[in-house]
C-alpha cells in the first residue's frame, strides 16, 4: 500500500490537470482514491467518481454520495470511448456552473474490453481529454490504472497523461507525449473475406443495400440495422462532399462485431470532431457526433497524404 496522497498543489484549480495513478490491487486502489477524495472535500471541492461498479462499491462503503460527491453510472458509455468526453462535460457541468472547484476519478472497465480496437480507442480518448479541456473549465482528473493489466497498456496510458502519481506524490510524467499522432497505431488489415463497393453521388441506396445484406447475414436487424444505416449514410455523405466525391466501402466481421469501413481522399484536421456535443444553434457539423451515438465503436485515421478511413463497429447479437 502506498503512502497517503499529498494535498493539492498551488496549481490546483488554475487549469485542467490530468493524472495517471498506477495501482496494484483493490487495497491500493481504495487507499489512493479515498485520499484524493478526502483532500478534495477538505478543500471545499466537489468530486465526480466514474469507475466500474465493483470499484464504486468499495468507495461508497467509505464515502457516501451527497452534494459534494457524485457517483455516476458509466455503463452506457464506458465501453464507447467516442461518447466519454461529452459525458464528462455533462457530469461536471453542474459544479462548474456553481463556481465550485471540481475533481474527477475516471477508470475504464478494462476487464470488459473485447477487442484491441476498443482498448486503443479508450487510450486515445485519454489523450484527447487534454485537448478537450485545454481551454477550460479548470478541474483535476485522476485516472487509476491497475498494473495487473499488460505493461504495454500502461506505457500507452503514460503517453496520455501529463502527470503521474507514484509513492503518494504527483510528478510530471516523463512519457507524456503532447504531440501524439492522430491515433497511436495503424488500423489492422480487414479480415478476409470482405466485400468492397466503390460509391459516389447517387450510390447511397446501393450502399445501404450492401450494408443491409452483410448485416442481416450476421443477425443485425431491426433498430440496430436502422441505426447502422443512418450512421453509414452520414459517413458516406461526408466522403462525397469532402473526400473527393467518392469513397470505398468495405464490410466484414471480427471480434464479434460487424465492421463497415469507409475510405476517401479527404482530411479531418480536428481530432475532437464528433466527440463533443454540437451547439444547438450551429448549422451542420453534427454528422460524426451522431455516428458516435448510433454505433458501438468508431475508429478514425486521417492524414493529408493518405486521406481518411472511418470504421464503424456494431456488436453482433449473442
Amino acid at each position: 500500500m502506498t503512502a497517503s496522497l499529498e494535498p493539492a498543489s498551488a496549481t490546483s484549480g488554475t487549469g485542467y490537470r490530468h493524472e495517471l495513478y498506477p495501482y496494484a490491487g483493490g487495497d491500493e486502489f481504495v487507499h489512493g482514491t479515498l485520499s484524493f477524495i478526502r483532500d478534495a472535500l477538505e478543500g471545499g471541492e466537489a468530486v465526480v467518481v466514474a469507475v466500474p461498479q465493483d470499484k464504486a462499491s468499495l468507495l461508497r462503503a467509505e464515502i457516501h454520495e451527497d452534494e459534494a460527491v457524485r457517483y455516476v453510472d458509466t455503463s452506457r458509455v464506458a465501453r464507447r470511448p467516442g461518447r466519454l468526453i461529452d459525458a464528462w462535460q455533462e457530469w461536471i457541468k453542474k459544479h462548474v456552473a456553481e463556481g465550485r472547484p471540481v475533481r474527477g476519478i475516471g477508470e475504464a472497465p478494462w476487464d470488459q474490453v473485447r477487442s484491441p480496437a476498443e482498448a486503443e480507442q479508450l487510450r486515445y480518448h485519454e489523450w484527447l481529454l487534454n485537448r478537450a479541456f485545454a481551454h477550460g473549465p479548470a478541474w483535476w482528473l485522476l485516472c487509476p490504472y491497475d498494473t495487473a493489466h499488460d505493461s504495454a497498456g500502461l506505457q500507452a496510458m503514460a503517453r496520455c497523461h501529463p502527470e503521474v502519481r507514484r509513492g503518494g506524490r504527483t510528478m510530471p510524467c516523463e512519457d507524456y507525449d503532447p504531440e501524439a499522432p492522430y491515433a497511436f497505431v495503424p488500423l489492422t488489415h480487414p479480415c478476409d473475406p470482405y466485400d468492397e463497393f466503390t460509391y459516389s453521388t447517387g450510390d447511397l441506396p446501393a450502399l445501404r443495400e450492401k450494408i443491409a445484406a452483410c448485416a442481416e447475414e450476421h443477425g443485425v436487424t431491426g433498430m440496430r440495422l436502422r441505426q447502422l444505416h443512418l450512421a453509414a449514410t452520414e459517413v458516406a455523405t461526408n466522403s462525397i462532399r469532402h473526400g473527393g466525391g467518392q469513397g470505398v466501402l468495405r464490410t466484414w466481421s471480427e471480434d464479434h462485431r460487424l465492421v463497415c469501413e469507409f475510405r476517401d481522399a479527404g482530411y479531418i484536421q480536428n481530432p475532437l470532431i464528433g466527440r463533443t456535443r454540437p451547439d444547438p444553434t450551429q448549422i451542420g457539423g453534427r454528422g460524426l457526433w451522431l455516428v458516435h451515438q448510433l454505433t458501438d465503436l468508431v475508429e478514425i485515421r486521417s492524414t493529408p497524404d493518405e486521406g481518411t478511413t472511418v470504421r464503424l463497429h456494431t456488436e453482433l447479437p449473442e
